[in-house]
């Protein structure tokens, strides 16, 4: 593989010549800024080797580099071994970004390629106005490595389908309608829809165009006047074509978007973080642009009461699922040999034994021993490794339901622990409980709260390089915003209705690594002279080991927290349980003390 990717250097590079340019930007995502992608345009991976799902790549006529963030670290430093290619840490002391560095190793006035489609418009401008410090230019040059990538895999051509009503709640007219009140709101014409979870979420459809996201391919424009979907009419069932005929739709091939905004007029809503440079680059200079957060970003973001009724059901199913296999991995590694792969393969098959079940929300994160530190560890059949009766794992995974999308992560002994584990462990468990249990005023924002969850960790000079929460979709993607809590200003506020995970953590390199993951909702709690507070509803149904717990580093409050919460996950699950499970459960749910 590693003579492979040299190779595809060594023809990107030609082409690069041919374009004229002297570097050339790869932002590692498609022109709907997601995270996940298709294998159509997974450009990172295929230059590179790196298979994170964050990542940016400039290539020069001499150097390659790779920048990533804490949670890729050691997968890049594995996957990047070997080749030419140079990793940068982000947000570390002493790392440049990626003008930063151009400006450096570049001579003034040369020429740096880049995409423009691959570009969200507020990346596309911070980016150029870093590299204009360093006199250097900027050139759309369209996709390099169209030539070069022989085998490429082409547009996903899966057929949607319908979020039913029963679960989506709104039908896609209602969810117009407001659309279009916040248009109406913002003084403008019209808004599109670039995000494809957005997309998914308006049009009440969902697809299978990238893997464990059940979203499709497409685009969306919405006037006060006229609705389009822009996506390839064959992705469309027959049945599917005329309910959106009746509902005033009109569909588009995908690719028209950029001849139809061509002619568009007047002022048009769009969100400079996800949408791309070349949409905006096919306006007429006459068209007004109002620059605001994506309208069904912030509208899916807030759950209603009927979704958060169906979140809490499937919170249930995943529920049962996790004891299913928590049981079996308990009885199993004892007689067989069990491997970290197995043990992936495994958590989606007791999912799929759950009504509903869509498929996991994420390749599982399985990581036993020291591949714990390694955050976001993808293994296959031939990295994984023999899971024995002795130390902790780590296994972070989740699943899509037609009524909800999981997330949790659990750290578990396998057999005897020490007490620094056990120490790392509870301080991580602090943090979580305190998330939990916080109480807020209306308007505060994640970073008012991240510190509740490190603080214990930072007491004993202990810290994480991830955030503590994202956004998690309503059968949607994983990762979804607006808000979240981690250290970074973010300028949304955490609302009522907001489905966010809860993931503190501690990875020691070559040793072990500990998170802690529940799905939380942020729900009204009273209000008083001094404003309305919120707090958090726990979603996640699936007890903690404690075996791990240093019940003295525990307070009489977080002991009482954990005891509640094991009695609530015996008394939601057990009646779901035969005999010898239901007996499991409550063994791995006694109370503390």
């Amino acid at each position: 593989m590693k003579q492979i990717i040299k190779e595809r250097i060594d023809k990107l590079r030609q082409q690069m010549k041919l374009a004229g340019v002297n570097a050339w930007y790869i932002s590692g995502t498609d022109p709907h800024q997601s995270e996940y992608l298709a294998e159509h345009w997974q450009a990172r991976s295929f230059i590179s080797g790196f298979t994170g799902s964050a990542g940016i790549v400039v290539i020069t006529e001499k150097e390659i580099v790779l920048w990533t963030d804490s949670r890729y670290f050691l997968q890049a430093e594995q996957e990047l071994a070997g080749t030419e290619i140079q990793l940068m840490k982000m947000k570390t002391e002493g790392t440049l970004c990626p003008g930063e560095w151009l400006g450096i190793v570049l001579d003034t006035g040369n020429v740096i390629g880049v995409d423009s489609s691959f570009m969200s418009i507020s990346q596309y401008e911070s980016f150029k106005l870093d590299i204009q410090k360093y006199k250097l230019q900027l050139k759309h040059t369209g996709d390099l490595l169209a030539s070069i990538w022989g085998d490429r895999p082409p547009l996903p051509d899966q057929q949607v389908y319908e979020h039913e009503l029963k679960f989506a709640g709104l039908s896609r007219i209602e969810k117009i309608a407001k659309i279009r009140t916040e248009i109406s709101n913002n003084n403008a014409d019209a808004t599109l829809i670039t995000a494809l979870d957005d997309l998914a979420w308006t049009f009440n459809l969902r697809g299978e165009d990238v893997d464990f996201n059940p979203v499709f391919i497409g685009f969306g424009f919405i006037s006060l006047s006229e609705i389009i979907l822009f996506i390839n009419l064959n992705k469309i069932p027959v049945n599917i074509q005329q309910k959106l005929k009746n509902d005033g739709i009109s569909i588009l091939p995908y690719e028209a978007i950029y001849e139809e905004l061509k002619i568009f007029s007047g002022t048009l809503m769009i969100d400079p973080d996800r949408a791309n440079q070349a949409l905006i680059d096919s306006l007429s200079d006459l068209v007004k642009i109002v620059y605001t957060i994506s309208v069904p970003t912030m509208l899916k973001s807030i759950k209603s009461e009927k979704e958060l009724k169906h979140i809490r059901e499937t919170m249930r199913k995943d529920g049962i699922a996790m004891i299913e296999f928590l049981f079996w991995l308990y009885q199993t590694v004892k007689k067989q040999r069990v491997t970290e792969y197995d043990i992936a393969q495994k958590l989606d098959y007791f999912r799929s034994l759950q009504e509903g079940y869509k498929g996991a929300s994420f390749f599982p994160i399985v990581g036993y021993k020291q591949n714990g530190a390694i955050i976001h560890r993808s293994v296959t059949p031939a990295t994984a490794d023999v899971v024995n009766k002795e130390g902790m794992l780590l296994f972070d995974s989740g699943g899509q339901y037609l009524s909800g999308t999981t997330d949790i992560t659990r750290t578990i002994s396998l057999g005897e622990t020490t007490q620094q584990q056990r120490m790392d462990f509870t301080l991580v468990l602090k943090g979580m409980i305190a998330i939990s249990k916080a109480r807020f005023p209306s308007g505060t924002r994640g970073c008012n709260l991240d510190i509740l969850a490190r603080k214990a960790l930072w007491e004993n000079g202990l810290n994480y390089g991830h955030g503590t929460s994202h956004g998690i979709g309503y059968f949607l993607n994983v990762h979804e915003g607006p808000a979240n809590i981690r250290q970074e200003f973010n300028e949304h506020s955490i609302k009522p209705g907001m489905v966010l995970s809860n993931e503190p953590g501690c990875y020691r390199e070559g040793q072990y690594g500990i998170r802690i993951e529940n799905v939380i909702a942020c729900k009204m709690q009273e209000k008083t002279q001094f404003g309305q507070f919120y707090g958090f509803e726990t979603l996640t149904i699936c007890p903690i080991d404690i075996n791990l717990i240093d019940i003295n580093l525990l307070n009489a409050d977080e002991t009482i927290w954990v005891n509640e919460y094991h009695q609530r996950c015996f008394n939601e699950l057990s009646p779901f349980l035969n005999d010898e499970k239901k007996h499991f459960l409550g063994k791995i749910t006694q109370k503390l003390g």
